[in-house]
Parts: structure tokens; C-alpha cells; sequence
């Protein structure tokens, strides 16, 4: 039991995080890109710009759910490192997996808006 217990306590900061990113994920595309994308529990990408036949096209929407699944997979990366490999203790290790969401995923939305000419008039 005392295992379990531990295992928990190191891992559940990056649980939490994982939650918090899946959960706010397309408010964050929403924020970056201004793609049209709303919150999950309001539409999702409905009114995204990759529905429109002509014009920039988000650039993470349009890579479908396998690229948005990558996408989600490289923001979580650096908050799991932070939570499981870190000698913090909880309460800075799961500060710390949250802030890893916005830096991480905004570094990833740069990137990704640059490798698609995203921002160009």
C-alpha cells in the first residue's frame, strides 16, 4: 500500500497537469491562433478557421486529431519530467507542471505557427 501511496504523491502533480492541459487545451489554440476555436464544453472547433474553405488555417486543428494528439503529447512531455524527476516537493512540482502548459504550449504554437507561415498577411 505504502508503494501505491508513493508512486501517487510523485506522479499525481503531472496527473493533474495532464487534466488542467486536456481540459484547456483548445483555449489555448483559441488564445494563440484567434483560429475561432471555443472551449470544449462550448463547441470545440466548430467555428474554427480550418472549417473555412479559403484563408489561414489553424495550425493545429488542421493536422486532425493525430496531430493534435502529438501536439498534446509534446506539451505534457516537460510537465511530466517536471513532475516525476524533480526533487521538489508536491505542491512545487504541481505549480510547476501547470505553469509548463501555457510556456510549453505557446513555444509549441510559435513553432508550429512559424513552420506553417501562419501569422504572414
Amino acid at each position: 500500500m505504502s508503494r501505491f501511496v508513493s508512486a501517487f504523491a510523485r506522479f499525481s502533480p503531472f496527473l493533474i497537469s495532464f487534466g488542467v492541459t486536456c481540459t484547456f487545451f483548445i483555449n489555448l489554440c483559441a488564445w494563440i491562433f484567434q483560429c475561432g476555436c471555443r472551449s470544449l464544453w462550448a463547441g470545440a472547433d466548430i467555428a474554427c478557421n480550418v472549417q473555412a474553405a479559403h484563408g489561414h488555417h489553424c495550425p493545429w486543428c488542421i493536422r486532425g486529431y493525430l496531430g493534435e494528439a502529438i501536439v498534446l503529447a509534446l506539451m505534457c512531455a516537460p510537465q511530466f519530467a517536471v513532475a516525476a524527476f524533480t526533487r521538489w516537493n508536491w505542491t512545487t512540482r504541481t505549480m510547476a507542471a501547470l505553469a509548463m502548459f501555457p510556456a510549453g504550449g505557446s513555444v509549441i504554437a510559435l513553432i508550429y505557427g512559424a513552420m506553417d507561415l501562419y501569422w504572414r498577411p
